[in-house]
């Protein structure tokens, strides 16, 4: 089994879609590492998220905006020998993004961002409500670096 360097724009929005969730990496007012799941909605080469306009996740991306975002799919345990710890492994594929959080403020440039978001979930359209609207936090990363891996596949 070979850990395989992704460089297909294709193959790493293929792992991308695959994906329910990520995980969104930023650093604290403290320079420490924070990391939380989130869901998401990818469309060429941006990332979507929402949000509660309070709380951690909204201030330390008020205060640093830089992120990366993780991507990991096709997840399968495995062995060379099942008596021998070390040979046990993981297969998967993943991409890693990297890039600055932009938060989005027009009603509908939001409901632009949920729909998209909508629909790597569902297979319809959505209607949203102004209260709803002018009170979730929408902001989208525009995918600067996106780094692939495989390994197993």
């Amino acid at each position: 089994m070979k850990n395989k360097v992704v460089t297909s724009k294709s193959e790493m929005e293929s792992i991308i879609r695959k994906c329910q969730t990520c995980s969104i990496s930023m650093v604290d007012t403290e320079g420490k590492p924070y990391v939380i799941p989130m869901n998401f909605g990818y469309k060429e080469e941006v990332i979507y998220f929402h949000g509660s306009p309070k709380g951690k996740k909204a201030d330390v991306l008020r205060n640093n905006p830089n992120v990366c975002v993780m991507f990991s799919t096709d997840h399968q345990l495995r062995y060379v020998n099942e008596e021998v710890a070390c040979s046990w492994s993981m297969r998967y594929r993943s991409v890693i993004a990297y890039g600055k959080a932009e938060f989005v403020e027009a009603p509908k440039d939001k409901i632009y961002c949920l729909n998209i978001i909508m629909s790597h979930y569902a297979d319809r359209s959505f209607e949203y409500n102004d209260p709803a609207v002018r009170e979730v936090m929408v902001f989208k990363v525009q995918v600067e670096k996106m780094e692939g891996r495989s390994y197993g596949y």
